[in-house]
């Protein structure tokens, strides 16, 4: 029972520093979304694309190195890719719903663009945390894991024991 606890337990973790980091970059991401409208004509979906972008790295710096940084680091480039890979399909859904929001039923107030771009931002929310946590910021296998520790063991008990010099 205590086993399934402490999973459980590492799960409410990753989903509280997962929320931190994504709350924080859904606060960039509507910021840079406003003030992008705000100091241009760029349409709406066009300035969303940009403040998703943003957001997209805002965030990766605070999942590889605060919600995940514990987890597997062999492979940066592989992890990077992915992430951009399914960080780019969140930016179509995210975008997606606020393109039909706003070309589809003709709601493009400055609120109605916000609602619905928070809107797009839960919805591709739940597809990135799936996706980040099970391809992108992979946890060790724990047999991985425990054969590493095991051979480090063993390797150490198999050194000769320094000598010392006695003056």
């Amino acid at each position: 029972m205590e086993r399934r606890s402490s999973g459980l337990q590492r799960l409410v973790r990753e989903v509280a520093k997962f929320g931190a980091v994504g709350g924080a970059g859904v606060l960039v991401n509507l910021g840079v979304f406003n003030l992008v409208r705000h100091v241009s004509d760029l349409p709406v979906v066009r300035a969303s694309i940009i403040a998703t972008v943003v957001a997209i790295a805002f965030n990766y710096v605070g999942f590889r190195y605060w919600t995940y940084r514990d987890r597997e680091k062999s492979g940066r480039t592989k992890e990077l890719t992915l992430f951009l890979i399914f960080s780019a399909i969140g930016l179509v859904i995210e975008n997606g719903v606020l393109y039909l929001a706003t070309y589809g039923f003709g709601w493009d107030s400055p609120l109605q663009s916000n609602v619905f771009k928070f809107l797009g931002i839960g919805v591709a929310t739940l597809f990135r945390f799936w996706s980040y946590r099970t391809w992108v910021f992979r946890a060790l296998p724990a047999r991985e894991a425990v054969a590493s520790a095991e051979s480090i063991l063993e390797q150490e008990s198999q050194r000769p024991a320094p000598q010392q010099r006695v003056p």
